[in-house]
């Protein structure tokens, strides 16, 4: 039986409310849930694969998805509007939240839980399209996107995301120790600011370039993979040196990987660098 720690509220009007959710379930489970939220109501296929329309939440244990990245699409049964594109990663025993508004006024958010290596941290990261958007937490101003919260206190909490030309949006999130919550906001035109410079984020288009990783000689020839980021979890994959690889997510020490299969793991950063 699976245990949300917290939970996600669909958006209504121009406050949006999420959260990220924790379940607990059989750990040899391997699959996370998804939840899906649009306006107006929308077609969901994941990785060309129709599963639904919105509100979707693949949250029971039969119907939850295998981890890993996979790519999203979402078409609107109304309007005119072009459909959405994103890639979004589903992580073991956690929430993934994608939220859509198309229109006029067109935004959206994606929220997802990443376990860290040390149980006891907490930590958010926000991003937004447009970048370099300003960032409050509970009230305090805490720098611009994209930014990494460390230590942040688990608890609920309050996000604001202001840029001049466009919309504020605000969420309501709850950290939990143990994981990273990354917040990623596609802001609307402010409707009541007439300015032609400000233009409506394209997702897709405007996303940031991949991070990559270049693997380095290691004793071995070779350099292991393991399915998380400790020496004592078990492996999954190899890769060589000169490999250069997608880099997913980083924790001290150790860098999470996408392999040519598709497949993510973990690495030591020892014998890999950023590129």
């Amino acid at each position: 039986m699976k245990k949300i720690l917290f939970y996600t509220i669909p958006f209504l009007g121009i406050l949006i409310i999420f959260a990220g959710a924790v379940l607990y379930l059989n750990q040899n489970s391997g699959k996370g849930a998804l939840q899906v939220t649009s306006t107006p109501k929308s077609q969901v296929y994941l990785n060309g694969k129709l599963i639904g329309e919105t509100p979707l939440c693949k949250c029971e244990t039969k119907d939850m998805i295998p981890i890993g990245n996979y790519r999203i699409r979402l078409i609107p049964k109304e309007g005119n509007s072009r459909p959405y594109e994103e890639q979004v990663a589903i992580n073991k025993s956690t929430l993934t939240v994608v939220a859509k508004t198309f229109g006029e006024n067109e935004s959206g958010s994606v929220i997802t839980l990443t376990p860290l290596s040390n149980k006891k941290d907490t930590e958010l990261m926000v991003i937004s399209f447009p970048d370099k958007t300003n960032v409050f937490l509970d009230n305090n101003e805490k720098g611009i996107t994209p930014i990494l919260l460390k230590d942040v206190i688990e608890s609920d909490h309050e996000i604001k995301l202001t840029k001049e030309g466009y919309a504020d949006k605000t969420l309501q999130i709850r950290t939990t120790a143990g994981f990273r919550l990354k917040v990623v906001v596609f802001l609307s035109v402010d409707p009541n600011v007439a300015s032609s410079s400000a233009q409506v984020p394209l997702p897709t288009a405007q996303a940031p370039t991949v991070a990559k990783v270049t693997i380095l000689d290691t004793p071995t020839g070779f350099l292991r993979v393991r399915g998380s980021s400790s020496t004592a979890s078990s492996e999954i994959g190899r890769v060589s040196p000169g490999d250069s690889l997608e880099l997913v997510t980083e924790e001290e020490g150790w860098f999470q990987i996408k392999m040519a299969d598709g497949k993510t793991g973990w690495i030591s950063s020892q014998y890999a660098k950023k590129e």
